[in-house]
């Protein structure tokens, strides 16, 4: 049977990464805190590239207003195409049905 995966919440993911960062020896002080060495090693990467927006948790992304704005505008122009298709169609159907 496979083991059942441990969810670690915010807080506890930064306060690892805050000691991993004091301290040299990270296998170490991942044995200590019951982790594998390689997630301390994710969350480190993880917390350096986006700061304090790291770890939003429960498989969300953590996106800027600017990333935001970009995918509500993409959706939008895809719903935007959407109609505008369907409005082509029926043009079509209407002018052969005229003729």
């Amino acid at each position: 049977m496979r083991k059942q995966r441990t969810h670690f919440d915010k807080a506890f993911k930064e306060n690892a990464v805050k000691l991993s960062l004091e301290r040299k020896n990270i296998s170490e002080l991942a044995q200590e805190l019951g982790i594998a060495p390689f997630l301390l090693y994710r969350w480190r990467k993880e917390f350096q590239q986006k700061g304090e927006a790291s770890f939003p948790g429960h498989g969300v992304q953590s996106l800027s207003e600017d990333t935001k704005r970009i995918a509500e505008l993409e959706k939008r122009l895809g719903e935007a195409e959407t109609e505008r298709d369907i409005l082509k169609k029926a043009l079509s159907i209407i002018s052969k049905r005229d003729r």
